[in-house]
């Protein structure tokens, strides 16, 4: 009974969080609101409240659900491949962000937002980077301090040119809302790797 009312939880949450993403897709962010949310998803407000707390903590397990970096599983190599792991890693947060329509939304709420649910989101992320940047930084054998500088610099680019993509066709010649444009930063970016590993 016990594992029933667990699995049960569960499939309610994932659909919570699916009514989220249905929401935004059809009304933007805008449209939003628990009562929506409960209707889309044909479930009681009084569950959102249960499960999540508030509107707030249901976007932030949206956002959870759905954060490259957060979620970041990859195997990872030796140290003799370690430039095509950072390689990719940058390249599937691209593909992953431009895709999401919804997590960028999302993404630019959690900016405008600062209470103790978007900072325990944060502290997931930061926990994830942080492993990344040790690990990173022994199989490149370089500084921790150098290799969480680059990171930052470069996971911000990408996450600030998504989000201005939509509302930006061009930033320094670069085609935003054309593949061509994305094809030209991701070889920017393999090249400051390379360049950076070289040194």
């Amino acid at each position: 009974m016990e594992k029933e009312i667990i699995k049960n939880r569960q499939a309610t949450e994932l659909t919570l969080i699916k009514a989220v993403n249905d929401i935004i897709e059809e009304s933007g962010f805008e449209g939003l609101g628990i009562n929506a949310v409960a209707t889309k998803a044909g479930v009681s407000k009084m569950l959102i409240y249960r499960y999540f707390n508030s509107l707030d903590g249901l976007i932030a397990a949206y956002i959870q659900e759905n954060d490259y970096w957060i979620n970041f599983e990859e195997k990872l190599p030796d140290a003799e491949h370690i430039g095509e792991f950072i390689k990719q890693m940058f390249k599937k947060q691209i593909e992953q962000l431009r895709r999401n329509y919804t997590l960028k939304r999302l993404y630019r709420w959690e900016l405008a937002t600062d209470n103790k649910i978007v900072k325990e989101l944060r502290d997931k992320r930061e926990e994830k980077g942080i492993w990344l940047v040790e690990t990173v930084s022994k199989l490149s054998k370089h500084p921790q301090k150098e290799t969480a500088a680059m990171a930052s610099i470069i996971t911000a680019a990408i996450s600030y040119l998504a989000l201005l993509e939509e509302s930006c066709p061009v930033y320094n010649g670069l085609k935003l809302q054309e593949e061509s444009g994305w094809m030209q930063l991701n070889e920017g970016i393999n090249l400051l790797i390379d360049l950076w590993l070289k040194k």
